[in-house]
């Protein structure tokens, strides 16, 4: 794994572009299959401005978040800000492009498998249905729909636990949205047989078309969050006009302590 990081806001953020964060990711996940010496389950998750916000407030999602083997730049506010202090990441990152690139760089084999943890029966069958046409060489070793509540109880994280160590797959998504996903991963990563897990929320619902993507002119202009916000109003405007503002203040507050 790469340590290419830089701080912002005191979080270790990747300065890796897609292609990069994807090789690294995959390499990793490649070196699981030639050697049987480092069994951990890596993990990935992702940093934006709403994220950072909520992480004030969460002490456990903050911990998880400083705890990400890969912590991704998936918010254009990242980028400016990267960009502000005079750092390294010139791209936004997101979960979508680590989805589809990790299936992309290892579906020239039929030797990997992947489980989809999170979201509805339904979008989990659609989503079977759609790797098998997109990525027919990857094998999908499981689903599961967990029970939609803010805290599982012992026994069915035990049983969520047991699901996904049967199958023992290589990579590990979990769709269960902000913070609680990470959380999740973070608290259980050391009783996972997978090789690598991803928090990537609504990635799932992406991918089945539930949720519609904004036009790759406004993800390219950094402004994918308009769309959205104008669809869905009551559930993102906290995010653009309060986790942005506070974002945005404490990334000032360490340019000017660096100038």
């Amino acid at each position: 794994m790469s340590n290419d990081t830089e701080d912002i806001a005191g979080y270790a953020v990747s300065t890796m572009g897609v292609q990069a964060c994807v090789s690294d990711i995959a390499g990793w996940i490649r070196k699981g299959e030639k050697s049987g010496q480092d069994k951990s389950c890596r993990w990935l998750a992702c940093m934006n401005p709403h994220s950072y916000t909520v992480s004030l407030q969460d002490d456990a999602f903050a911990q998880a978040l400083h705890a990400a083997d890969w912590l991704i730049p998936d918010g254009a506010g990242v980028v400016f800000s990267s960009k502000l202090l005079k750092g390294q990441i010139h791209e936004r990152v997101t979960g979508s492009d680590i989805f589809k690139g990790v299936h992309e760089e290892l579906n020239c084999t039929d030797s990997f498998s992947v489980f989809f943890l999170g979201s509805t029966d339904q979008t989990l069958a659609a989503i079977r249905t759609r790797m098998a046409v997109d990525y027919p060489n990857l094998r999908v070793a499981g689903v599961y729909s967990p029970p939609f509540k803010p805290v599982y109880s012992r026994e069915e994280l035990d049983e969520m636990l047991a699901a996904i160590n049967a199958a023992a797959p290589d990579i590990l998504w979990v769709g269960m949205t902000a913070p609680k996903q990470e959380k999740w991963i973070f608290e259980n990563r050391a009783r996972l047989n997978a090789r690598f897990a991803g928090a990537i929320g609504a990635v799932f619902d992406f991918y089945t078309g539930k949720v519609k993507r904004s036009h790759p002119i406004f993800q390219q202009l950094g402004l994918e969050w308009l769309p959205r916000l104008l669809q869905e109003p009551r559930r993102l405007w906290r995010r653009m006009f309060i986790s942005a503002p506070v974002f945005v203040g404490h990334v000032l507050r360490q340019w000017i302590r660096k100038t």
